[in-house]
C-alpha cells in the first residue's frame, strides 16, 4: 500500500479531502533556511502529503508544494540539532516521509531536485544505519519496547526499500522480528497512550513495507499488533475525546491515530477500530489537532488515512466495558462509553510490563545489552485513575522528568515512595526481584463488576521492612469504587493514603471529602481507620517532554489529599468513592461499613450493591453470609460474583463448594 500509494479498493471521499487539505495547509509558510532549534519531524509530512495529493489528482500546485519542502529538508546539513543530530527521531521521520515522496513522484520532480533528494536520503540513511550498528546494545538501536526504535528503523527501512539498500532493510527487518517477538501478546504498552499513538503507527508502517516489498506477512507475529487496538480502546476516556493518562502523557488529548485505527481495522476486521477511525478523523479531528501537545500531531497522518482506509470494513461502536491486560497488569472498567459515564483504570506490573522486564534481564545477562529504556514509565503500580461526568476526578501526573510515587494515587510508607525514585529512568538498575503484580482479577462484563489486588510491597526500600502492601480495587456495576489497602511491616510505620485531583477536595460535615471538576463530582468516604491525620496541599510536576526542543516546559498542578495513620506494624485503609454524589444530606447516597466477624464489608444505598473482601485470609463471615473467598460481590437483584472462592453460603443456601478457587458469577 505505502510504496505503491495504492489503497484498498472502494470510495474514500472523506480521506481524499483530508489529503487535499493537508497538502495545502503549509502553503502560507516559508520553509526554514537553517535548522531551527526545535524538532523538524514535521518537514517530512509537509512534503509527502502534497506528493500523495499530486498522485491522486495531478494538480501541479501540489507537486510544487512538495518540491518546496523537499528542497528545504534536503538542504539542511543535518536532521536534528539540539539532540543527537542525524541519529534519532528527526532522521527517522524524514527518511520515511521523503523516501516515500521520492517513490511516489520522483519521475515528475525536476531533475536537480530528484538528484538532491536521492543524495540526501543516501547520506542520512547511511548516518542512521552506521549509528544503529555502532550503538547496538545501547539506546534506541536495541530498545525494543520504545518508540525511538520503531520510528528510526521504520524510517531506515523505507529509505532502504526505495533506494535499494539491502543492508538497511535487513537490519531493520531483523530488529522488527525481535520487537514483534518480545512485545506483550496482550497488546498493552507501558509508555502509555501518547507514545502508543506516536510510535505504534511506525510498527504498522514497517509491517506494511515488509509485506509489499518482500511478500513477508508478520502482522500476526507475536500477537501484539493483533490485540493492541483493545488496549488503546480501553484507555479512552468516556466519550473518546480524552485519554486515560498512565505513563508520560503531554496532555489528555493526545491519543488518536485515525490512520492506525484504519490499518488495524483492515488487517484484522475490527469493526470498533473502523468506527473510532471515523470518529477521530471526523468529529474529534480539529480539537485533537488544536489541543494535542504531541507534534507533528494527527493532521499530518492524512496520507495514512487515505492509504489504509478500507471501505469494506463495517464500523461498529464499542460495547465491551471491562478489560484486563495481564502483561501490564492493567484493569480497565467503565459504566459505558458516553461522555458522562464513569471509568477507572488500575495497574500494577514490573517496569515495562512482565515480558519486557523478564526479557530485558535475559538480554542483560546473556548479551550485556540494555534493551529496556524506561524513561516514559512511572512509579505507579497500585495507582488508579478515575473519570466520571466528563471529567478526570482522581488524576495522574502527566509528563514527568523526576518521577515519584507521591505524584500518583498511591501509598507512602513513613513518607517514602518507591525505592530509587525521583529520577527519569525510575526502574533503571533496580533488582530484578523488585516487581509489582496483580492477582485475583475479575472482569465481569456481563454484570459489570471488576476486581483486582495489586501487590506493591516490593517497590519500597527494603530498609522499611514492608512485608505486605496490597491494594484491592473493586468497581461496581453502578460505577462506585471500593479500595482496601492492607499493609504489614517489621517495625511500626506511618502509612499514608494519597489522592490527587485537579481541584482542591472539599470537606463535608461528616468528614468525607468531595472531589469536584466542573459539574462532575465524587464523594470520598474513609470507612477505616477511624483515626488519621488529613492534610491537603498543592504539588507541581514539571517536565521537558522532548530533548529536541529544550525550551519546551510542561507543568501540571496536582491538588493533594494525604491521609496518614499513627505508626503501627499493620496498616489499613478502607475507602469508598461514589461518583456523582454530593456531601451527604438526608436521603443522600451513602457508603457504610457492613458488620462482619471476619473480613471487610461495604454496603451502598441500603444494600443496592455490597462488597465483601478478605484478600489475605480469604474468610468472610457475617449475618447470612459465609464464604471462603477473596471477595463476594452482591447486587440486590443480580447473581453473586466471587473471587478466588472455594465456598459460598448465602442466606442459608450453599451456592458454591469447590476444591479449586473459582472466580466469576455464581449460579
Amino acid at each position: 500500500m505505502l510504496l505503491s500509494a495504492t489503497p484498498p479498493p472502494g470510495p474514500r471521499p472523506a480521506q481524499e479531502t483530508r489529503v487535499r487539505e493537508e497538502a495545502a495547509r503549509h502553503r502560507g509558510l516559508t520553509p526554514p533556511r537553517t535548522h531551527p532549534l526545535a524538532s523538524i519531524t514535521w518537514l517530512g509530512p509537509a512534503a509527502s502529503n502534497p506528493a500523495l495529493a499530486y498522485r491522486i489528482g495531478g494538480d501541479p500546485a501540489d507537486l510544487a508544494e512538495s518540491v518546496r519542502w523537499i528542497e528545504a529538508a534536503s538542504r539542511l546539513p543535518h536532521w536534528g540539532r539540539a539532540h543527537m543530530p542525524d541519529h534519532d527521531l528527526d532522521a527517522g521521520w524524514l527518511l520515511h516521509h521523503l523516501a516515500l515522496t521520492l517513490r511516489w513522484i520522483g519521475n515528475d520532480l525536476p531533475d536537480d531536485v530528484a538528484a538532491l533528494l536521492r543524495y540526501k536520503l543516501l547520506i542520512q540513511g547511511r548516518r542512521l544505519y552506521d549509528f544503529a550498528v555502532a550503538s547496538e546494545g545501547r539506546w534506541w538501536s536495541s530498545s525494543y519496547w520504545q518508540n525511538h526504535n520503531w520510528i528510526c528503523y521504520a524510517g531506515l527501512a523505507t529509505a532502504g526499500y526505495v533506494l535499494g539498500k539491502e543492508a538497511w532493510t535487513e537490519r531493520a527487518k531483523s530488529n522488527l522480528a525481535t520487537v514483534l517477538d518480545v512485545m506483550p501478546e496482550d497488546g498493552s504498552h507501558a509508555e502509555g497512550v501518547v507514545y502508543w499513538r506516536y510510535g505504534v503507527p511506525f510498527l504498522a508502517i514497517h509491517l506494511d513495507l515488509l509485506a509489499e516489498a518482500e511478500g513477508v506477512d508478520w502482522w500476526d507475529r507475536g500477537g501484539f499488533m493483533t490485540n493492541t487496538f483493545d488496549y488503546r480502546l480501553h484507555q479512552s476516556a468516556p466519550g473518546f475525546a480524552f485519554t486515560i493518562d498512565h505513563g508520560d502523557c503531554h496532555d489528555r488529548r493526545s491519543g488518536h491515530s485515525a490512520g492506525l485505527y484504519y490499518r488495524l481495522a483492515a488487517q484484522y476486521g475490527i469493526a470498533e477500530a473502523q468506527w473510532l477511525g471515523d470518529l477521530a478523523s471526523g468529529e474529534l479531528l480539529r480539537a485533537e489537532a488544536e489541543h494535542s501537545g504531541v507534534r507533528p500531531g494527527i493532521l499530518p497522518e492524512a496520507y495514512l488515512e487515505y492509504l489504509w482506509y478500507d471501505p469494506a470494513v463495517v464500523a461498529a461502536r464499542p460495547t465491551a466495558t471491562r478489560a484486563f491486560f495481564p502483561d501490564l497488569g492493567l484493569l480497565a472498567a467503565r459504566t459505558g462509553w458516553d461522555a458522562d459515564a464513569t471509568a477507572v483504570s488500575f495497574k500494577a506490573s514490573p517496569g515495562g510490563g512482565h515480558r519486557a522486564w523478564e526479557t530485558s534481564a535475559k538480554h542483560r545477562a546473556e548479551l550485556g545489552h540494555e534493551t529496556l529504556n524506561q524513561g516514559h514509565h512511572h512509579p505507579d503500580s497500585g495507582s488508579f485513575v478515575l473519570l466520571s461526568g466528563g471529567a478526570h476526578l482522581a488524576v495522574d501526573d502527566g509528563y514527568s522528568n523526576r518521577k515519584r510515587a507521591e505524584h500518583h494515587n498511591l501509598l507512602l510508607v513513613d513518607g517514602q515512595g518507591y525505592a530509587d525514585e525521583d529520577r527519569y529512568h525510575v526502574y533503571e538498575g533496580i533488582p530484578f526481584e523488585r516487581q509489582a503484580r496483580q492477582r485475583d482479577v475479575l472482569v465481569g462484563d456481563e454484570e459489570g463488576w471488576a476486581h483486582a489486588t495489586a501487590e506493591i510491597a516490593a517497590m519500597y526500600d527494603p530498609a522499611l521492612g514492608v512485608r505486605r502492601l496490597d491494594r484491592t480495587l473493586v468497581f461496581t456495576p453502578a460505577g462506585r469504587l471500593v479500595l482496601l489497602d492492607l499493609a504489614e511491616s517489621e517495625e511500626p510505620r506511618e502509612w499514608t493514603f494519597l489522592l490527587r485531583t485537579d481541584r482542591p477536595t472539599e470537606e463535608c460535615d461528616d468528614g468525607s471529602r468531595l472531589i469536584r471538576s466542573g459539574e462532575a463530582t465524587a464523594r470520598v468516604r474513609r470507612l477505616a481507620p477511624d483515626e488519621a491525620s488529613v492534610r491537603t496541599g498543592v504539588m507541581e510536576v514539571a517536565a521537558n517532554p522532548t530533548s529536541s526542543t529544550p525550551e519546551l516546559r510542561l507543568t501540571r498542578t496536582l491538588h493533594t489529599l494525604d491521609v496518614t495513620t499513627a505508626a503501627s506494624r499493620a496498616g489499613l485503609f478502607l475507602t469508598a468513592i461514589t461518583p456523582g454524589a454530593a456531601c451527604p444530606v438526608a436521603g443522600a447516597e451513602s457508603a457504610e461499613l457492613s458488620e462482619l466477624s471476619e473480613g471487610y464489608g461495604v454496603r451502598f444505598a441500603d444494600g443496592e450493591e455490597s462488597v465483601f473482601l478478605s484478600p489475605v485470609a480469604r474468610r468472610i463471615r457475617g449475618e447470612g453470609l459465609s464464604a471462603d473467598a477473596a471477595a463476594v460481590l452482591l447486587t440486590a437483584a443480580g447473581a453473586p460474583y466471587v473471587v478466588a472462592a472455594t465456598r459460598l453460603e448465602l442466606a442459608g443456601r450453599v451456592l458454591l463448594d469447590a476444591a479449586d478457587p473459582y472466580t466469576g458469577k455464581v449460579g
